[in-house]
């Protein structure tokens, strides 16, 4: 027999029992569905492993070997493919994937988890954030949402204005702060001192009780976001979503140059050198796809295992996996 919800509200009270936390994510699931379907956002299905990769320099993938010869990648986003179907104009779309990343294993971190991606085209920002935390809402109730910029929160939490403060300034601020740091850092450059700064000093932090927006991230972090004048510096069009500390969401006004994003990837591969890694293939197909014409749109992934723990109120994902990490390894 069909029912609108799996719990009754005794049930929904109560997610101690991991059948009952199961029960909830399936339903959740459907609440998905139904969000985009009210929007009419058509549902696609892309391939989660291909031959080239999602380049990024401090994300890893996970390979396999086909025909005892060949590299594929599990992919870390469902973007690359999403995109080539907007350029061949199926219009707004989103997807529920699996993921994957390499040696990502901790409370918050599962090596395979599940992720809310979607496209709206012709959408600012602005209206972007919106419909994010209209999504996460209906997992966590009708929190209120505050935007503010990447400036300000580091003006407010530490002091600092980044646009102006040298590296080595960052860097003694951190060993003011006590803020554990990996050797490379300061090697690394200004963006990574600021990343170690705002994930160990400030994240905890954001969203105590509302929906935390951290928007116009600098120019340097603009990854596959576009840019533009915010005041009087140039910033990336990027924001990210955080409650109690957890971010949920990475969203961009996406990139639509082809030359522009093969020189952001030659420079993520070539910091991942720096970094003692290996260099990534860079994928033609998509950039070929940016080439024909990505319409104008933005784009936001959402980890949907994470708003499950923030809803069911558990303190590791793999409370809210039907099995975790530890129980496939």
């Amino acid at each position: 027999m069909f029912l609108a919800s799996p719990l009754n509200t005794e049930e929904l009270a109560d997610f101690s029992s991991k059948k009952h936390r199961l029960l909830d994510r399936a339903f959740m699931f459907k609440k998905a569905r139904d969000f985009f379907y009210s929007k009419k956002v058509l549902e696609v299905d892309c391939p989660i492993l291909s031959s080239k990769a999602s380049i990024d320099a401090h994300i890893d993938l996970i390979s396999a070997i086909y025909r005892n010869e060949e590299i594929y990648y599990l992919h870390s986003s469902p973007e690359f493919a999403m995109k080539r179907l907007l350029a061949d104009g199926l219009g707004d779309i989103y997807q529920l994937s699996h993921v994957f990343r390499d040696g990502e294993f901790s409370e918050k971190h599962n090596p395979e988890f599940t992720m809310a991606e979607w496209y709206r085209l012709g959408f600012s920002l602005e209206e972007m954030i919106e419909e994010t935390c209209e999504f996460i809402q209906l997992f966590l109730g009708h929190l209120p949402c505050r935007i503010v910029n990447y400036r300000e929160v580091f003006l407010q939490f530490t002091g600092i204005d980044y646009v102006h403060v040298s590296e080595n300034e960052l860097f003694l601020f951190i060993k003011e702060k006590d803020i554990s740091y990996y050797p490379s850092v300061f090697e690394e450059g200004k963006d990574a001192l600021l990343n170690l700064i705002l994930g160990s000093y400030i994240e905890p932090f954001l969203g105590k009780n509302e929906l935390f927006v951290l928007a116009y991230y600098p120019a340097s972090q603009a990854a596959l976001a576009k840019k533009r004048q915010h005041q009087d510096e140039t910033v990336a069009e990027r924001f990210e979503i955080y409650y109690q500390g957890i971010e949920l969401a990475n969203g961009y006004h996406e990139l639509t140059h082809g030359e522009e994003q093969r020189k952001r990837f030659e420079e993520s591969n070539e910091m991942r050198r720096f970094l003692g890694k290996k260099s990534l293939p860079i994928d033609e197909h998509f950039l070929s796809a940016l080439q024909k014409g990505l319409p104008d749109c933005c784009g936001v992934a959402v980890g949907f295992d994470r708003l499950m723990m923030l809803r069911q109120k558990q303190k590791e994902i793999q409370e809210v996996l039907p099995l975790g990490w530890n129980e496939v390894s």
